[in-house]
């Protein structure tokens, strides 16, 4: 036991130099690798402001669900009924909402009998809420 406890004492660590300039001249080290100068640049917790900043720009997880939601979204926007986040202004465009609502209806027609019970009643219910604020904004014209 000795004699193990005697080679993990002699094992010892390595210093490393990181430094990016040579203490003595100041000059750039040539034996210096770039990873290593851009790791003693970097703050001294680059891995959590890195997930931090994953976390803040993280978007919704994409499913069925919120891809149609997404969709009626924009078509609510064109029937002036939401404003547009990017100029928060109401702009209507009648054409473009139609086109939206056709879209959801195709999207509807080519997923029958492959939706679950709640994406079914959820395409049900937007469709029909659409079709209806269309027909309320052709009748404002």
């Amino acid at each position: 036991m000795a004699a193990e406890e005697e080679k993990q004492e002699n094992r010892g660590f390595t210093v490393q130099d990181r430094r990016r300039f040579s203490p003595e001249t100041g000059e750039a080290r040539e034996d210096a690798p770039e990873s290593q100068q851009a790791a003693s640049q970097a703050s001294p917790q680059p891995a959590q402001e890195a997930a931090d900043a994953a976390r803040a720009n993280a978007l919704p997880e994409i499913d069925f669900s919120t891809f149609v939601i997404s969709l009626s979204t924009q078509a609510l926007m064109n029937l002036g009924e939401i404003a547009n986040p990017v100029s928060e202004k109401i702009d209507a465009d009648i054409s473009v909402a139609k086109q939206m609502i056709d879209i959801l209806g195709m999207l509807k027609e080519k997923t029958r009998g492959n939706l679950n019970a709640n994406e079914d009643r959820l395409m049900e219910g937007i469709l029909f809420d659409l079709r209806m604020k269309y027909v309320e904004a052709v009748k404002k014209r």
